[in-house]
């Protein structure tokens, strides 16, 4: 009888420990790639937004004192199709990531200050404001992490 199955045989226990520790990697694998295509897909429809309802986006900017909103939207609009694009398929996944990161957070606090707002609009903001801070910290995973093995750039 060979050593492992001997030692298997007196510890049981091992067999066990041998195949959690085969499915957590893939597991781990799967849940990263999962969790790219959530935020991709949050980036790449608020880009596609900015795309298709241009006007209505210009004027949200606007309504916050955004300057020069009309060139300032096409930066944003690329940030997010551009960024999310790169999540999504895993290419440059850390460097994407922090770009996003570049563009959420200060739109945070331009378009969700909720510490300033009208009080009839104060939990909504806040509501966005915590919204974003966790998106921003998922994507601090992606450059601690990189965009895992399922993925065009496997880091």
């Amino acid at each position: 009888m060979s050593q492992l199955s001997s030692t298997t045989l007196q510890h049981p226990g091992i067999a066990q420990s041998n195949a959690r520790e085969a499915v957590v990697p893939v597991l781990a694998d799967w849940a990263s790639a999962l969790g790219r295509v959530g935020l991709a897909a949050l980036f790449l429809w608020s880009g596609y937004g900015k795309l298709v309802h241009m006007d209505g986006n210009l004027g949200y900017m606007k309504a916050f004192g955004v300057p020069a909103p009309e060139l300032l939207i096409w930066p944003a609009l690329l940030a997010e199709l551009i960024g999310g694009a790169m999540l999504l398929v895993g290419l440059k996944a850390r460097w994407a990531a922090l770009a996003l990161i570049a563009f959420t957070l200060p739109a945070t606090f331009i378009f969700h200050a909720y510490w300033g707002a009208p009080a009839d609009q104060v939990m909504n903001a806040q509501i966005h404001f915590m919204k974003n801070l966790a998106i921003i910290g998922a994507l601090l995973t992606v450059v601690a992490h990189g965009a895992g093995r399922v993925a065009l750039d496997r880091a």
